[in-house]
């Protein structure tokens, strides 16, 4: 049995708590106003500047088919990179790193079967709160990931002609 600490960033949905592996995160963001995009998924709030990276950014709430809220002062983007694509999540706050040993994730309980279900990697509790510890991996499928590089892409052409989009 492996005794590695995992290191993980939480951060707050709503009343509801969730983390990643600090490895896939990238950097912490303090939120702005993402520039839209035409032809995405409803749960692309639209794209980011970040290191001359032009980033999607997935409001989590929307992805998670939670209630929209405002935009908070706490309000934040995850910037996770996965592989050698980077997107931002848009959560309502980030809250401390903690670390968790193998054995104290627990596999996903079978109520989150589905799409949700396939965003996760377990569950870690923690001062008798349950942590659901996403797979960020997972957040956008391949062929998601196509459809807004061509879509980004269209976008940036269009800009640099100087048309309108």
């Amino acid at each position: 049995m492996t005794t590695t600490l995992t290191q993980l960033v939480t951060f707050r949905l709503g009343d509801d708590l969730f983390a990643a592996d600090i490895s896939s995160v990238e950097r912490v963001l303090r939120y702005q106003t993402p520039t839209p995009i035409p032809n995405v998924p409803p749960w692309i709030a639209g794209v980011v500047e970040y290191q001359k990276r032009v980033l999607p950014v997935i409001d989590m709430r929307s992805r998670f088919e939670m209630a929209a809220e405002p935009v908070r002062p706490e309000t934040r983007f995850l910037v996770f990179h996965i592989g050698d694509d980077w997107i931002a999540a848009q959560v309502d706050a980030v809250l401390e790193v903690i670390s968790a040993l193998p054995a104290e994730v627990a596999p996903p309980p079978p109520l989150f079967r589905g799409l949700a279900g396939e965003y996760l990697r377990g569950v870690v509790r923690r001062k008798d709160r349950l942590i659901v510890l996403l797979d960020a991996t997972r957040l956008l499928t391949a062929t998601e990931r196509l459809h807004l590089d061509a879509v980004i892409d269209e976008r940036l052409i269009v800009e640099h002609s100087g048309e309108e989009a």
